[in-house]
């Protein structure tokens, strides 16, 4: 409509003054009646036109629709190695707050759509005049280009300069947080820590400061250059001109120059779109690529493991790296059994309990469960039948302590029985007694809330891992490091007599890894790892009768912590 409008006032305009020259009042006065009107409408037409675009379409439609949408694919990618690839954390990092840019770009289309729409109407009509009017058409292609160049060489910079933007924002975090405040405060360590996001921060700013520089030259030159060419060739036709064709000449070579500007203008943020759309799309064909490589029609897990979990010549090397983690493992858990997993640190430990819970797909080998490849079982029902303990376990500093527990099983979020039940096997009861509102106290000091110990925060995740009842593998990964000897011992001793439970009703197995060896002991099967590979495995009885890896480390601990042998 605004199209219509502008061109609606050129020619109102040029009615106006050929009436003034040919004393033609009562058409001047209506044409200028007219001309006033489309004036006004243009206003309304482009403040609606705002509020619809900014409001409507961008303002809601971004932060509901794409920002879910990339929340959903990152979230649903079964395994997480790819979190641990710098190509994915770099476009993720684009993405981060990108939600506007990317549906702006999309309206955008619309707009340009109806620009060029108001070009062609506006070279029609200037052609009638004087043919060589069109030719601004070709001078207008120069501004384009150029807009379009410079556009290019800022995306590539600001993708090229994403990793070391990142690892600034990272140090800053570092810098400026509360967790590892005492320690860069005592160590003086933060004027080193300041130096390197400083550092991070130059390299990434000064190569995007130059590619910028540049960009604004290639701009800069191509509006100079369509500049001098639409004044020499109005100048040239408006010597012949009457006056009211003059008028019109003016008022739609001004138009047609609004135009040309607001159409780089949009292709420019067309483009600042395409830098947040490369990465947006990259992502949704990773997610495909992703959802394609897994089984075709995959099966359910078990009921309850009967034979249990066979380890065949399983091989992993983390992306980027040329050294496996772990390397041609072999060896049977079975069904209701209890596993120690011991072993130096990098010895392969953690990547062992990531690939049974199948966050990473095995480069070489199977994991087996009761003889089905574990690959071929649906990741979601295979984790439903999990519960996990992790050492980097999450905080959730937002919620309520029930809420925090309560994510261990979605599925009973209002069982306040089960709620209370898993706190009890973590022990944390007496943590419970301490806070202002019991359970419902919400929990982190960032957000309002009470802070807690690192020892508090990792009895909530212990609580976590105790809300399902029915698991058939049950992870605990350092499950304690952050607890006191007693605190450790009785919590050892609730999740001993719970694996038992749970292995006479569901055959479950349950994975224990710890550095404290004298809460292995009882453990039906003890893995050892050393350098990735699976050195040794048997019962603490059977290792200690024989000149092993595992009784070497266990007579160094109990030397260093007088631990009866």
């Amino acid at each position: 409509m605004s199209v219509a409008l502008t061109i609606a006032l050129a020619l109102l305009l040029r009615s106006v003054v050929d009436g003034m020259v040919h004393a033609q009042a009562q058409s001047a006065v209506l044409a200028a009646v007219g001309a006033a009107l489309a004036c006004v409408l243009t206003l309304v037409v482009n403040r609606l036109h705002g509020l619809i675009a900014m409001f409507l379409a961008v303002g809601k439609v971004g932060p509901t629709e794409v920002d879910r949408r990339v929340t959903e694919d990152i979230a649903g990618i079964e395994d997480i190695a790819h979190m641990e690839q710098s190509d994915y954390l770099d476009r993720v990092d684009i993405l981060r707050g990108s939600a506007w840019s990317l549906v702006q770009g999309m309206w955008t289309v619309v707009r340009t759509g109806f620009t060029l729409v108001q070009l062609a109407i506006s070279l029609w009509i200037l052609g009638s005049v004087d043919p060589w009017l069109l030719s601004l058409l070709l001078f207008a292609v120069v501004p384009v280009w150029t807009d379009h160049r410079a556009r290019s060489i800022i995306n590539a910079i600001e993708v090229g300069t994403a990793e070391q933007f990142r690892l600034q924002r990272h140090l800053f975090e570092l810098a400026t947080g509360t967790g590892p405040a005492k320690e860069l405060r005592v160590a003086g360590a933060g004027p080193e820590v300041t130096r390197r996001q400083r550092a991070a921060w130059d390299e990434a700013m000064m190569g995007r400061f130059r590619a910028r520089l540049r960009a604004a030259i290639w701009a800069i030159g191509g509006w100079v250059a369509f500049t001098i060419a639409f004044t020499f060739l109005l100048g040239s036709v408006i010597s012949g001109a009457s006056a009211g064709d003059i008028v019109l000449l003016v008022t739609l070579a001004v138009s047609l120059l609004q135009a040309v500007h607001n159409g780089i203008s949009q292709v420019t943020t067309m483009m600042n779109a395409g830098y947040h759309i490369e990465p947006y799309l990259w992502l949704q064909d990773y997610v495909k690529r992703q959802r394609r490589s897994g089984t075709p029609t995959p099966r359910p897990a078990p009921q309850r493991l009967a034979r249990g979990i066979e380890i065949r010549n399983l091989r992993y090397t983390y992306p980027g790296t040329t050294r496996p983690a772990l390397d041609d493992v072999t060896v049977t858990l079975p069904a209701g059994a209890t596993v120690a997993v011991v072993g130096e640190h990098g010895s392969g430990k953690s990547t062992l309990v990531k690939l049974l819970s199948k966050f990473y797909r095995p480069d070489a080998g199977a994991i087996l469960v009761d003889g089905t490849d574990l690959a071929a079982i649906e990741a979601t029902d295979w984790r439903a039948r999990t519960s996990a303990a992790f050492q980097d376990f999450g905080r959730y500093p937002h919620i309520a302590l029930a809420e925090s527990v309560a994510l261990g099983d979605l599925a009973h979020r209002d069982d306040t029985a089960r709620i209370a039940a898993a706190i009890r096997a973590a022990g944390a009861d007496d943590l419970v007694a301490k806070l202002p509102d019991g359970r419902e106290t919400v929990l982190g000091r960032t957000f309002g809330g009470v802070d807690l110990s690192e020892g508090q925060w990792q009895k909530v995740a212990l609580a976590r891992a105790a809300m399902r009842t029915t698991p058939l593998l049950f992870v605990l990964d350092e499950p304690t490091a952050s607890l006191d000897a007693p605190s450790e011992k009785a919590i050892f001793d609730r999740y001993m007599a719970q694996s038992k439970r749970l292995a006479e009703s569901h055959g479950a197995i349950t994975v224990i890894i710890s550095h404290r060896f004298s809460t292995l002991t009882g453990a039906d099967l003890i893995l050892v790892l050393d350098q990735a590979r699976l050195v040794d495995y048997g019962s603490h009885e059977d290792l200690m009768t024989r000149d092993s890896k595992y009784s070497e480390l266990f007579a160094a601990q109990a030397t260093a912590y007088r631990l009866p042998g």
